[in-house]
């Protein structure tokens, strides 16, 4: 799978995805500070799922309908990074078919897939 990772995503969870074989970019080795809008713009040119921790990025693909190949928000805040990590592989090894061109939430206890 193809994966862009916005600038707030941790290192360990890049790595992880990496070392899982997916393709992953990563915004803050590219250009940080780019802007929500075009880190979206970024992963639909690029047909990559967005990685993400920034809830702004519901109010742009619900509220203002822009268009998206699919978002994780990952909503794991208070754990450690190497279990981030763990947590957002397995999900996706489990779950990642159902994320493109989609909105989904990976907390702690729930993954929640909102159709787009």
């Amino acid at each position: 799978m193809n994966f862009l990772a916005d600038e707030c995503i941790d290192r360990q969870i890049v790595d992880r995805l990496r070392q899982d074989g997916h393709q992953t970019s990563f915004v803050l080795e590219m250009d940080p500070g780019m802007s929500d809008a075009a880190v979206l713009s970024l992963s639909n040119e690029t047909a990559s799922i967005l990685l993400t921790a920034d809830k702004d990025f519901g109010e742009l693909v619900f509220r203002q309908g822009c268009a998206s190949s699919g978002v994780l928000l990952i909503r794991l805040a208070g754990e450690r990074h190497d279990e981030k990590a763990e947590l957002v592989s397995t999900a996706i090894r489990t779950r990642g078919a159902e994320l493109a061109g989609n909105f989904s939430v990976l907390t702690e206890r729930t993954f929640r897939i909102r159709r787009t």
